[in-house]
């Protein structure tokens, strides 16, 4: 009986794995070839082969389809780990890092950066990453100090969301000259996706991906609770600090590409676990696949449903977001569910 229901545990995980792939890879070829102008398979194919040389596409797929859809990519991996692995940590399936201000921490970031002339490059992610983790610090360490409940470190979390947009619409109220681009960064877009910016953040969420893949056992033991956890001896505060921190570098990385993605952290690591369990080995690989499809086809899909207007990517997340974070709201009494 236990063999059996190994095998079709084995076979749901491959199902699962396979599903997921398939998705990625159709999202991918959506977003490389749809958009404002269309290409067919036929023309990628041949642009493939010739080199990228003396084609009217190359422009189109080289500059602008190519690098949005890797940042697509990057940006979803990186988000719904990083949800996943916060959630894990805060024990709270309420957590993500739009809701608990490690996106807005990171945004705050950005914009001082860009107010002082920093659009991309190693420096941006850098000071990126630093704004996401303050923020999940500062979170963290206020609702152990409280005692606070897992709703109530969901509203500390709106509330840091709250003072960080502030500080960042006054420096933009000071700096008239970047209102354009803290407009189109606030909603979360990829149109202005540059080479420069997305190289960087995908090399160190590559990295901390990684390592957060070498560590899921760990992951898994620190979600069993304090107790279990020190039992098993682990230095609970140590672990929990390093998941914080690779956590706030995906966030951050992906926010200086992006802007302020919402929800992604949310809907992408709910549903996976819903099919996959919680064990961490399993959740963290499939929310980086579904996670990079999920945001890929919403990129897209905000490229080509009001064609030839398109609208930015963070308007198509904040509708079908909101709605499923009031369903589970709701559903886990404002966040007293079992985690």
């Amino acid at each position: 009986m236990n063999n059996s229901l190994k095998y079709c545990e084995k076979n749901k995980i491959k199902l699962l794995y396979s599903v997921g792939l398939i998705c990625l890879i159709v999202s991918v070829f959506l977003g490389v070839l749809l958009g404002s102008t269309p290409l067919s398979l036929s023309e990628l194919w041949h642009w493939v082969i010739s080199g990228g040389t003396g084609e009217s596409t190359d422009s189109i797929l080289r500059f602008v389809r190519i690098p949005r859809t890797a940042s697509c990519m990057v940006c979803g991996a990186a988000l719904a780990v990083s949800g996943a692995v916060i959630q894990a940590t805060l024990a709270n399936r309420l957590a993500s890092p739009s809701i608990i201000g490690v996106n807005s921490g990171a945004g705050l970031a950005v914009t001082l950066c860009t107010a002082l002339g920093i659009f991309g490059g190693w420096r941006l992610s850098l000071f990126s990453f630093i704004g996401a983790f303050a923020a999940v610090m500062i979170v963290s360490l206020v609702s152990k100090k409280l005692g606070a409940s897992r709703g109530t470190v969901i509203l500390i979390g709106v509330a840091m969301n709250t003072f960080f947009n502030a500080v960042s619409d006054t420096i933009v109220t000071f700096n008239t000259d970047i209102a354009v681009l803290s407009r189109d960064f606030k909603i979360g877009d990829f149109s202005a996706v540059t080479v420069k910016k997305l190289i960087p953040a995908a090399i160190i969420v590559s990295v901390t991906l990684f390592i957060l893949f070498t560590l899921t056992n760990e992951l898994d033991v620190l979600t069993l609770g304090d107790d279990n956890a020190v039992s098993l001896g682990m230095n609970i505060s140590l672990m929990r600090v390093v998941f914080l921190i690779l956590a706030a570098l995906l966030a951050g990385c992906a926010v200086s590409i992006a802007g302020l993605l919402s929800f992604v952290g949310l809907i992408v690591p709910h549903i996976v676990r819903r099919f996959s369990g919680g064990k961490a080995s399993r959740l963290l690989p499939l929310c980086a696949i579904f996670g990079a499809s999920f945001v890929t086809l919403c990129d897209t899909l905000a490229r080509t449903a009001f064609s030839p207007y398109e609208i930015p990517v963070g308007i198509i997340m904040a509708f079908l977001g909101t709605p499923f974070f009031i369903f589970i709201l709701i559903k886990g009494k404002g966040g007293h569910a079992r985690a």
